[in-house]
């Protein structure tokens, strides 16, 4: 198992990305697991996570370390936000999510996993989940609704995040718009709030009409 390059906290073995499991003998959602010297490392597939697939297209910006605190907008049931808090080892993930049945699944997750917090918010407003927050280094979203661009920015804003990630879904801004004219009014609309563009990459074939983009606070 070899450190991905210049990627902390993420391996690769033959073309497959894996996360140092942070509770060894813990699935999460069905992921392979595989034990080398004593370590057991968990299959992070990019047909499951939208990051994932990101590194695997070529990622470049990575702004993850073993301490960050993440805000994690958007984290469903838990599968991406489980390898981000692998990562974040010593940091913590708080996991917004607005599903209520999401929610359940989310919080059995995060009962293993204490550098997960569950919180029952909308990530359109800030103000619901400060009280869960302490330091948050990167606000990272993956929410299927219009204004995603302005919701990252909003939040990198509100918590003072260094770097933001958002998982751009075309079509839920604009069914009818070709998704590269959707990517780059995103980008268009986080210059404009004063943030840096570090990478933008599309996600295919993993995910169709989606793209990741990385941006942060100028220096």
């Amino acid at each position: 198992m070899d450190l991905l390059d210049r990627v902390p906290g993420v391996f690769s073995e033959r073309g497959r990305l894996y996360t140092l499991s942070t509770f060894p003998g813990k699935r999460v959602y069905g992921e392979r697991l595989v034990t080398e010297k004593e370590n057991e490392y968990r299959e992070w597939s990019p047909r499951r996570s939208k990051l994932s697939a990101y590194l695997t297209n070529g990622g470049r910006s990575f702004p993850f370390t073993e301490d960050s605190g993440v805000l994690y907008l958007g984290a469903s049931s838990g599968t991406t936000a489980s390898h981000v808090a692998d990562i974040c080892r010593n940091g913590s993930v708080v996991c917004i999510e607005i599903s209520t049945r999401m929610f359940r699944d989310l919080v059995t997750v995060c009962e293993t996993r204490p550098n997960m917090i569950p919180v029952l918010g909308d990530a359109t407003r800030p103000d619901e989940y400060r009280f869960a927050t302490d330091s948050i280094d990167i606000v990272y979203q993956d929410v299927a609704q219009k204004h995603q661009a302005e919701i990252a920015a909003d939040n990198v804003e509100a918590f003072g995040a260094k770097y933001g990630m958002v998982a751009i879904k075309a079509r839920s801004e604009d069914v009818t718009a070709p998704p590269g004219r959707i990517f780059r009014e995103a980008k268009d609309v986080l210059k404009s709030r004063g943030f840096e563009i570090f990478d933008s990459r599309e996600l295919e074939p993993y995910e169709t009409d989606h793209a990741m983009i990385v941006f942060g606070v100028r220096n």
